[in-house]
């Protein structure tokens, strides 16, 4: 009962520094396209841990469902993973746009806390 109050508290928290985080990094990132004194090693430091949130989310997730054996909606699963093959394939196109990275990830980051948000919504 204590680690599914546990768990079920880090995945509420871990759902705004998601949300927040993938925020923020696509807003800097989105300016770091446009005025080249935002780009540098701590806007990809940000946005690596913003990214590795959402892994650390679903894991929580996951293994909150598991001790607690609840379903989730479909939906609310369907965000988490789909945030999870987002940061993927953002990752896969890094190098073949790299004149525009900064644009790639500012757009994916919004979508990533896009995807954070719905999942939010359809959690309850």
């Amino acid at each position: 009962m204590v680690l599914a109050s546990a768990l079920a508290s880090a995945h509420d928290a871990g759902a705004w520094v998601v949300v927040v985080g993938n925020g923020v990094v696509g807003l800097w990132a989105l300016g770091a396209h446009r005025r080249a004194e935002l780009r540098g090693r701590a806007l990809w430091i940000a946005t690596a841990v913003a990214e590795v949130a959402i892994f650390v989310q679903v894991a929580l997730g996951v293994a909150y469902q598991n001790v607690e054996d609840i379903e989730p909606t479909q939906f609310h699963t369907l965000y988490g993973f789909s945030a999870l093959f987002g940061v993927g394939i953002l990752s896969s196109y890094r190098n073949q746009i790299r004149d525009k990275v900064h644009l790639l990830y500012g757009l994916g980051g919004l979508f990533l806390m896009g995807l954070g948000i719905r999942a939010m919504v359809l959690h309850r």
